[in-house]
């Protein structure tokens, strides 16, 4: 574990905190901002499983008190809107640059076999098929946007089987107008595109399929030059266990999420 990381995020949130008046109880060993650094820190080290992060910060000496795993859930999750504001702050400050990448990442709940008896989400909106694990899964797809270092700047957790470009219309409302905006083939959609650009000065440029018209060369060249980074940075994401949450609630889920995208935001900006 990276101590300077680690003391990073724990300023972040205790600035924050601090600046949105938030007070913690007169009786509490343990700060909110240290539970939140505890959430974000088990997201980054490890695959976001609290009840490690919690041992390990302990162990080391990194919270100033006691705090049992049962008291960590209930104090996380009364205080989880402030972690999702953080993330938003964080992809504010990261919006900037002309330049930005939007891709998806599956985050299932379970396995498609054991669909009928998962309780967290129902429907035949939360199955959907991964390609590139070549295998059905069962719950959300995580929509990310990221700029041309490959910070986060804004994403959405929508059901699985939802298209990719429904939520893009939403994401690119937080772009700079004549930004570029660069996805893969499941972006593709010309009507959309059109919509999109007149609505927020976004650019859409999709890859293109085989059979379909090709692109100019210069947008063929950024495509692939760019496609990469957010490549590596779903990769990260995954490394930190976006695809093994197993978490018992949706709200539980969630929060795992927020910490995730809250890890890499300060990863890449730090």
């Amino acid at each position: 574990m990276n101590a300077e990381w680690i003391i990073t995020v724990f300023v972040i949130l205790d600035e924050l905190l601090t600046k949105g008046g938030h007070q913690d109880h007169q009786l509490a060993q343990v700060g909110d901002a240290e539970v939140l650094t505890v959430a974000v820190v088990a997201a980054k080290y490890f695959h976001n499983h609290h009840e490690r992060a919690l041992l390990m910060l302990r162990e080391c000496h990194y919270l100033s008190g006691t705090l049992s795993v049962s008291r960590f859930n209930r104090r996380l999750h009364a205080c989880r809107e402030w972690l999702e504001v953080g993330t938003e702050v964080l992809c504010e400050v990261a919006v900037c640059g002309e330049v930005f990448i939007i891709d998806s990442i599956p985050g299932p709940v379970c396995k498609r076999v054991r669909a009928r008896r998962c309780r967290k989400v129902r429907g035949l909106n939360y199955c959907d098929y991964c390609a590139a694990k070549k295998e059905k899964f069962f719950g959300w797809r995580l929509h990310l946007i990221c700029n041309e270092a490959g910070a986060p700047v804004s994403y959405e957790l929508i059901a699985a089987r939802f298209h990719d470009l429904t939520p893009v219309h939403d994401l690119a409302f937080v772009l700079p107008p004549a930004a570029k905006l660069f996805g893969d083939k499941g972006h593709i959609s010309e009507e959309d595109a059109q919509t999109i650009e007149v609505e927020t000065g976004v650019r859409v440029i999709a890859a293109q399929r085989k059979n379909m018209e090709p692109l100019e060369w210069i947008d063929e060249y950024e495509v692939k030059q760019y496609r990469k980074g957010i490549e590596t940075r779903n990769s990260q994401v995954e490394k930190m266990g976006i695809e093994r949450l197993y978490a018992r609630t949706n709200t539980g889920f969630e929060i795992k999420v927020h910490a995730s995208v809250f890890a890499l935001s300060v990863t890449i900006l730090n």
